[in-house]
């Protein structure tokens, strides 16, 4: 089912809500507390991050489960970053364990993760969605994921001047339209992050938008289903319902 979180803010040592939290995305990996599907995230991760004066990320994926993977955690000890997006996977059925199909993916300054599937993917839905695609987004699209897929959807409403909250909004109805699923998404431009919750859990407190809380701070809200949460650096989150 995967698990997920964005920051934006003032600038923060990375490893941190990696690794060091006490309920850090590896712990969310391995051992979830809210996950509705399988018992953890054992199909890789991945991490795109923002350093201040530039607008585009670097990117880490890997398929090797996270709490596997030492080295990267120790190549980041000193990164300090204003924001960030990080996701560990749990595949949807059929798909392929390959690190291309790890969230986040990216497009010149806009990361996106999906926390969740879209049902009946590789039984028909793909191809419905993937026909709704332009074709200069549809050649852009490297693996097999749902993720990709969705995403190139959401850049799509974008290139035709749709604001991020309208393009994740309406690419959730075209999806829902199909078939449906459970369909938290993250865009974030490394200024400010968009989630949303449709049909899986999510937690947000001013900067930052999660799966599940990374510590006991009491700043930490359900998001209820059907909402989408807007942060921006120094402010609370600023929640709306969805259709």
């Amino acid at each position: 089912m995967c698990r997920h979180l964005a920051y934006v803010g003032p600038p923060i040592a990375l490893a941190d809500p990696l690794w060091h939290a006490p309920h850090a995305l590896v712990h969310q990996a391995r051992t979830p507390k809210h996950q509705l599907s399988g018992p953890d995230n054992p199909h890789g991760y991945g991490v795109a991050w923002y350093l201040p004066g530039s607008a585009i990320p670097h990117r880490y994926r890997t398929e090797v489960p996270m709490w596997e993977d030492e080295a990267f955690g120790e190549t980041i000890l000193h990164v300090r970053t204003p924001a960030f997006v990080g996701a560990a996977r749990l595949a949807s059925p059929g798909a392929p364990i390959e690190a291309e199909g790890n969230a986040p993916f990216v497009s010149g300054a806009w990361s996106f993760s999906l926390n969740g599937f879209v049902a009946d993917f590789v039984e028909g839905a793909r191809d419905a969605l993937r026909a709704t695609i332009t074709p200069a987004r549809l050649a852009g699209i490297e693996g097999h994921a749902d993720t990709e897929v969705l995403f190139a959807m959401v850049l799509d409403r974008m290139d035709a001047g749709a604001t991020p909250r309208d393009a994740l909004s309406d690419t959730i109805a075209a999806t829902e339209a199909v078939s449906g699923g459970r369909l938290n998404l993250i865009l974030h431009d490394g200024a400010t992050s968009v989630a949303t919750a449709v049909g899986n859990s999510l937690f947000a407190k001013p900067g930052w938008v999660a799966s599940e809380p990374l510590d006991d701070d009491p700043a930490w809200s359900a998001v209820p289903d059907r909402t989408l949460v807007t942060c921006a650096t120094g402010a609370a989150p600023r929640m709306e319902s969805l259709p």
